[in-house]
């Protein structure tokens, strides 16, 4: 595993944001994580993770940026 996987889409037009989550899912390793740095919610990309089977966590910060953290779901957890 290598450094933290961040995709900063913040400025980026739609669907750019989600292209490049997905293109990078597809790579993750067990246990790894993407962090996704957004304005908004990507309602889509949920509905993606939950039918591929993603779990993540999402933090509001201060200057309004979603982190979204994903990591593919394990058996047992």
């Amino acid at each position: 595993m290598s450094g933290p996987r961040i995709i900063d889409g913040r400025n980026l037009l739609p669907p750019e944001p989600l292209e490049l989550t997905i293109d990078a899912l597809e790579s993750l390793s067990d246990g790894e994580y993407l962090t996704l740095l957004l304005y908004c919610q990507p309602h889509p990309l949920y509905e993606i993770l939950r039918r591929d089977g993603y779990l993540w966590e999402e933090n509001l910060q201060a200057d309004g940026t979603r982190e979204i953290r994903i990591r593919k779901a394990t058996a047992g957890r």
